[in-house]
């Protein structure tokens, strides 16, 4: 009986650990969600709980307006796959934007979201 309890337990750890549940979750930003910035960025900086598959995540930026703003094709920090960069490529006048974003981790779970910020006068 003792065996089996084990045997079981230890299945059920094998079966059951941390990575089984994991996702992208975005752990920080930048700009900051809620935040202001007094110049308008040139990229945004999204941190992951989970290192990324790039080519299937990305993230779009749109004014107030509800028209997008021009960025660039995202990427991962060379020394970080939970690091999206995405240029922004167009100029950004003041207001508030929206950034949608959707991420695919590389245990191939896929999250997504939106946050907003404001590019000051």
């Amino acid at each position: 009986m003792k065996t089996t309890t084990c045997t079981l337990a230890l299945l059920s750890c094998l079966l059951f650990d941390g990575s089984a549940w994991a996702h992208a979750h975005l752990r920080a930003e930048v700009p900051a969600a809620d935040g202001t910035v007094g110049t308008a960025p040139t990229a945004l900086s999204l941190t992951f709980s989970e290192g990324l598959e790039i080519k299937l995540s990305g993230a779009t930026l749109k004014g107030s307006d509800g028209k997008a703003a021009s960025t660039g094709a995202p990427s991962l920090s060379p020394s970080d796959d939970k690091l999206m960069m995405v240029p922004i490529t167009g100029q950004l006048g003041a207001g508030v934007y929206t950034v949608e974003w959707h991420a695919l981790a590389k245990d191939g779970h896929t999250t997504h979201g939106t946050y907003k910020f404001t590019v000051g006068h």
